[in-house]
């Protein structure tokens, strides 16, 4: 479903991205682990269109997509939530699930109907502005948000990043069930083990580089992951 074959992204002078390929097929869930300033987020940013790469290619559904536009993206179906949730704090719950929608004509309201089946919580939150919901209610937002444009592929930077054990529970059984629901899923985690647990696959990304490829039971297992993220 995407491709991504030999990528390369730099800022400036500084390569962030060497030479990276990986793909994600039809009902997987990929992982991509690795240590800040790996360049996880910067193949999310490039994949997505915020950022321009300077060669290689980006395929998704059999069409190339290397340098359009993010809104073409996003029509096309690859839907990307950012680290740090970027939810508009003074909007509603409800103001906020509505601009996922806003490459859609037509009836939400099963669309709403999901979103709230999936997030019991932003159902009882739903009039309430989107700053005033605590971190893990603000994931569920951005997941609620991103799934109403329908995506074909879900990008997800750092769901887990600043949350309490029990709120990346009930963010990971949201991921799960979405998935469930038909949804491939590109994941980007800096806890692996939580990543590695979740995908079927991995890459492991290292300075720009992809070192380590497999399933998710062979890197769980491989002295080097156990060694750098695992505290094995």
């Amino acid at each position: 479903m995407l491709e991504v074959k030999d990528l390369h992204v730099s800022y400036g002078k500084a390569q962030a991205l060497k030479g990276v390929s990986l793909t994600v097929g039809e009902g997987e869930i990929v992982a991509l682990v690795g240590n800040n300033g790996a360049g996880k987020t910067t193949l999310l940013n490039a994949i997505s269109g915020l950022l321009r790469p300077k060669s290689g290619e980006i395929d998704f559904a059999s069409k190339r997509i290397t340098n359009a536009k993010s809104d073409a993206i996003v029509r096309a179906g690859i839907v990307h939530v950012p680290e740090g949730r970027q939810i508009f704090s003074n909007l509603t719950v409800r103001e906020n699930i509505r601009l996922g929608a806003f490459t859609r004509k037509g009836d939400i309201s099963a669309d709403f109907d999901r979103v709230f089946a999936l997030f019991p919580v932003l159902k009882e939150r739903v009039n309430q502005p989107g700053g005033t919901l605590s971190g893990g209610e603000q994931q569920m937002l951005a997941l609620a948000r991103a799934i109403m444009t329908r995506p074909k592929l879900l990008m997800l930077d750092e769901p887990s990043l600043g949350l309490a054990p029990l709120a990346v529970d009930n963010i990971y059984e949201g991921i799960l069930e979405i998935h469930r629901q038909g949804t491939p899923v590109l994941l980007v985690e800096q806890n692996a083990f939580i990543a590695l647990n979740t995908a079927h696959r991995a890459y492991v990304l290292e300075t720009g580089k992809i070192v380590l490829m497999g399933s998710s039971s062979e890197l769980l297992e491989s002295p080097e992951v156990q060694k750098a993220y695992l505290g094995g």
